[in-house]
């Protein structure tokens, strides 16, 4: 009798510790797509300062007349 009461206890402790490892299931990791940053290398005076040379050579052109 002893020894079938230390097997129920056995079987009893090893369905505890059974149970807690599987209650929380399996859970697949997110896949998060990663942040691509795209950084402008030009100058924010390019776009001015062709016309503003062209326009001081206009007007220095036309004074000299």
């Amino acid at each position: 009798m002893e020894d079938i009461m230390k097997k129920l206890a056995l079987a009893a402790a090893l369905s505890v510790v059974a149970t807690g490892a599987f209650a929380g299931g399996y859970v697949e990791p997110a896949h998060i797509e990663p942040v691509v940053i795209v950084e402008d290398t030009g100058s924010s005076a390019g776009g001015i300062l062709v016309p503003a040379i062209a326009v001081l050579l206009l007007v220095l052109a036309l004074h000299h007349n």
